[in-house]
């Protein structure tokens, strides 16, 4: 796998798992990527609403309950059916890597999805048919389960023009269509996570790395790029992002990800989108965004700024509008609810030292909020070589409502 300059790296020290672990597997240890990408300064253009009030305190003390847990392998995505099938997801963030989506059977087994066939790429192989490095999974409101697939293993570039985003049949288990970025993506892209309008047909994705907006019309086929690399899609250079009291630096290096976090607004009216690593959230009307003939500049000066929030990885919304996320700097889980005066509330929902950086979000039918947690933060890299995670990796679920 050839080596990028450019690819995106604000990961890549978890490949401190590539020696005794890939040795027991006979694995040769994963390439080391570069530093990150630098990110462009935020926007300044766009209106700004009212920042979010300060966190309420919490009425109620939600049972953090744990459905799944991983003791070797790094989970990131988390999705719900109707019906109850949970299914999570593991990019080759290192050698130590088996499936890229799997459907949970137990609180410790999960099996290979749709097919172990669909799961089974090498190095070297066609990466277009099968998964190659899958970062994120979603259920649309017609259970379909897309599955993101940067195709970018070890963050060493995007392997052979293969990513893409996967429609998949949760009625039939099979494969509906597969939706290729080629064109629109470059190298040095990731795309991150999806929201789907399927009354509109239209796809919605994050790109980490560079920063941007990519939109998929699912009739066609056709995918575009928008607001890549401008200010509203990139991190704050300066913003220091802290858990436990130091910041998150790899390497010494402060950690920076640009446009990760996207959520779509119950009436599909509007995206929400945010970057990693600062406290900044920003919306832009879904119509805007399908207007194809809108110049970049002129959708760039229709983003919304939200204003300071707090940092979290994923988001999602509930039926009522609420806006979940986490504040990975206090362990916390938020709900973010809109007012009159259309700022938004914030409530903490719960405290756990035990959520070690939530990472995804999904709401399921029965009111229930679904969490992964990746723990991307306590990598010995991110903490002077010691190793401080608290396996497993996993997946849990508040109660939120009816």
């Amino acid at each position: 796998m050839k080596r990028n300059k450019r690819t995106l790296g604000f990961l890549i020290p978890l490949l401190w798992l590539a020696g005794p672990l890939a040795q027991a597997q006979n694995k040769p240890p994963a390439p080391a990527a570069p530093a990150p990408v630098p990110a462009a300064k935020p926007a300044a253009a766009a209106p700004a609403a009212p920042a979010a009030a300060a966190p309420a305190a919490a009425k109620t003390d939600p049972k953090r309950e744990e459905l799944f847990g991983d003791n070797k392998y790094q989970l990131t995505g988390v999705a719900v059916s109707a019906k109850g099938r949970l299914f999570t997801n593991y990019p080759i963030w290192s050698p130590v890597h088996k499936y890229c989506v799997v459907e949970v059977t137990s609180k410790t087994e999960a099996k290979p999805y749709p097919s172990e066939e669909l799961n089974s790429w090498k190095e070297g192989e066609d990466g277009s048919k099968k998964f190659v490095s899958v970062q994120a999974v979603f259920i649309d409101d017609q259970d379909k389960l897309w599955a993101v697939d940067p195709a970018n293993p070890g963050f060493a570039g995007v392997y052979q023009e293969s990513d893409k985003l996967v429609r998949i049949n949760l009625a039939t288990n099979k494969v509906e269509r597969i939706y290729p970025m080629k064109g629109v993506t470059d190298k040095n892209s990731y795309i991150n996570d999806v929201r789907v309008d399927t009354k509109r047909q239209v796809a919605y994705m994050t790109n980490s790395n560079e920063g941007g907006i990519v939109i998929v019309d699912l009739k066609s086929g056709k995918t575009r790029m928008v607001m890549k690399g401008a200010p509203p899609t990139q991190t704050d250079p300066a913003y220091k992002f802290m858990i436990g009291g130091r910041e998150v630096a790899p390497g010494g290096k402060p950690l920076k990800v640009n446009s990760d976090g996207i959520a779509l607004t119950p009436d599909r009216e509007w995206l929400f989108f945010k970057p990693l690593t600062d406290d900044k959230l920003y919306k832009v009307k879904t119509a805007d965004l399908r207007d194809a003939k809108l110049k970049d500049s002129d959708l760039i000066a229709r983003v919304v700024d939200l204003g300071h929030v707090n940092i979290t990885d994923g988001m999602e919304f509930d039926k009522h509008g609420n806006l979940y996320m986490g504040d990975m700097e206090k362990n916390t889980i938020l709900k973010l609810s809109p007012k009159m005066d259309k700022t938004m509330e914030k409530t903490v929902l719960v405290t756990d030292a035990r959520l070690l950086w939530p990472d995804s979000y999904a709401v399921s039918k029965d009111g229930y909020l679904y969490i992964s947690t990746s723990q991307v933060h306590t990598a010995p890299p991110f903490n002077n070589g010691v190793d401080k995670r608290t396996l497993p990796y996993g997946l849990f679920r508040l109660k939120i409502g009816p």
